[in-house]
């Protein structure tokens, strides 16, 4: 992945580790910071590059989140997150606001992360997991790193079907409406997903002995 040029502080492909590094800026007296997802849509669309720094800013960090988790790989991850804004910064025109522009980022997010994982089926998987969700998961079983593997192992044996409607619905928490819109899967089938990868890592997790 190519880094984007830095040198403009008004960059909306500009991404850090954590979130994103932007120099919001006012434009015509309001600050895009202030606006709704679809106001900032209309104004990047029409030029301004602030407005679409602003959707970055608010949505590449659990772009980020779900990428690491089912690629297994950060820098595998930071490559679709950042593949995805390109390809919704260019098709931007196309948005029609039907669904929320987070659903909308996050289906072409879906998309990039099955076509890295087609690629890269041959590579050793690792689930990144969010360190205080199990942070408060080992504090409550008492065995933080052991805890910790056995969560990391079970999400990475489930099917990636499985593992992506998971992550979808209980750590970026869209419902089942949103699923549908992001993965073209639909509701009673994503429905399906979720409740066999509980039961799966359920089952998982007592055969390593931390349910």
């Amino acid at each position: 992945m190519a880094p984007s040029d830095s040198s403009s502080s008004a960059d909306p492909l500009q991404t850090a580790d954590t979130g994103v590094a932007v120099t919001l800026r006012l434009v015509g007296g309001y600050h895009p910071a202030e606006m709704s997802d679809n106001a900032c849509v209309t104004a990047a669309l029409a030029g301004d590059n602030a407005a679409f720094a602003t959707l970055v800013d608010r949505h590449a960090p659990a772009c980020l989140r779900y990428a690491r988790r089912m690629l297994g790989s950060r820098e595998d991850a930071e490559d679709a997150t950042q593949e995805a804004i390109v390809r919704a910064h260019r098709a931007l025109a196309r948005y029609d606001g039907r669904t929320s522009f987070r659903t909308w980022l996050m289906s072409i997010l879906v998309n990039r992360c099955r076509t890295a994982l087609v690629q890269r089926r041959h590579r050793t998987l690792r689930v990144v997991l969010d360190e205080a969700a199990l942070d408060r998961a080992a504090a409550a079983e008492g065995s933080d790193l052991a805890l910790r593997d056995a969560i990391e192992r079970a999400l990475a044996r489930l099917e990636t079907a499985q593992r992506e409607a998971f992550l979808l619905k209980h750590v970026e928490q869209l419902t089942y409406e949103e699923m549908a819109e992001a993965t073209g899967v639909g509701v009673s089938a994503l429905k399906m997903r979720v409740q066999r990868a509980c039961d799966r890592l359920q089952i998982l997790l007592k055969e390593d002995r931390y349910a």
